[in-house]
């Protein structure tokens, strides 16, 4: 078994939902710890951030959509080290 394969078997899909029951988030735990690619929704559905977790820290591009489902912010996070562009 590579490591990749070994990875995603040890990966748990995790979704939390709104009080209504529409999405409000979803993405994968390692270890109780957030792992991968996560997205988070409004309550009417719409996408409003998206990111990626190496061992519960955000890293790489964040972005932040508006209502309409179009990129409004984006942010870099590597680390300790944050700046929106």
């Amino acid at each position: 078994m590579t490591f990749a394969e070994w990875h995603a078997m040890m990966l748990e899909q995790v979704e939390h939902w709104h009080k209504n029951g529409t999405l409000r988030a979803k993405g994968h735990m390692l270890d109780g710890a957030l792992s991968g690619y996560w997205e988070w929704f409004r309550v009417d559905g719409t996408k409003l951030r998206s990111g990626h977790f190496d061992n519960g820290q955000q890293v790489g591009e964040w972005i932040t959509y508006d209502r309409s489902g179009r990129p409004h912010k984006v942010t870099k996070k590597r680390g300790s080290e944050q700046g929106d562009q």
